[in-house]
């Protein structure tokens, strides 16, 4: 299979890697400018760059470019470099292709359906959740998963890593706390939940008092949720949660 078909599919099933090219060499080299690796966080590889000190040079570069996200290009003298006889020089380029951010949004009403709408053109892959019976066919739902179930039972099914980006904006403060409680014990990016400042206010005073989070992992949270504006309709707050969620995204990968 031709390589940037399987980029293109490890990105649609979010796998992180990195793709080696060997751009330029001169000398002798084990193998030609055009060759192609791709490199995964445990090692495991994908083509060639020519095997040997180089190769497994590339992909311990390749693991620590896959942590900062930065495409760089570096030039290997491979005997001075590497103890490679070719005595050669070949120049690699990295390019880092990082999965998307996982944005839970629970709750698919007026404002979770219009920031799902939203943030799909913004690297983010979407699911929506939402308990009441039939609330998805009340509105477009392509390009995002839905799940139509508990909220806790729900969220026992998934997987929090430190790129998940939660919003919370169900129907019932009830539910609301409830989710943040559990939601802010597991690996997030970005957590957020909707209300007014006095709702705010009590359910900060519930966790505390009801030993649920502590002060540090209530400081963590975004509520009220999203950038500060005068927002009123819920195309407007959608629009004060995405920018947050922006925000927060091009943060950690500045």
């Amino acid at each position: 299979m031709d390589i940037y078909n399987q980029i293109s599919e490890l990105q649609q099933s979010n796998k992180e890697c990195v793709l080696c090219i060997i751009t330029d060499t001169k000398g002798s080299a084990p193998r030609k400018a055009g060759s192609k690796m791709i490199v995964f966080p445990d090692r495991k590889i994908i083509g060639t760059i020519g095997g040997g000190s180089i190769e497994f040079q590339a992909i311990t570069e390749a693991i620590e470019i896959l942590k900062t996200g930065t495409p760089i290009k570096k030039i290997y003298k491979l005997e001075e470099d590497l103890g490679m006889h070719c005595g050669g020089t070949v120049e690699v380029y990295f390019e880092p292709i990082k999965s998307s951010s996982e944005l839970y949004i629970f709750g698919a009403g007026h404002i979770g359906r219009v920031l799902a709408k939203y943030a799909r053109d913004f690297g983010f892959r979407i699911t929506l959740f939402d308990e009441r019976e039939g609330i998805f066919d009340e509105f477009d739902t392509s390009g995002c998963k839905t799940i139509c179930e508990n909220y806790e039972t729900a969220i026992g099914k998934i997987v929090f890593t430190e790129n998940t980006y939660s919003v919370i904006v169900t129907p019932k403060h009830e539910y609301d706390e409830k989710i943040v409680g559990i939601c802010a014990k597991k690996p997030f990016a970005y957590l957020g939940m909707i209300g007014s400042k006095r709702k705010v206010a009590e359910v900060k005073t519930r966790l505390l008092a009801n030993n649920i989070l502590d002060q540090q992992e209530i400081d963590r949270i975004d509520m009220p949720i999203g950038i500060k504006f005068n927002a009123e309709t819920p195309e407007e707050i959608a629009i004060s949660i995405l920018a947050k969620l922006i925000d927060v995204k091009n943060s950690l990968n500045s």
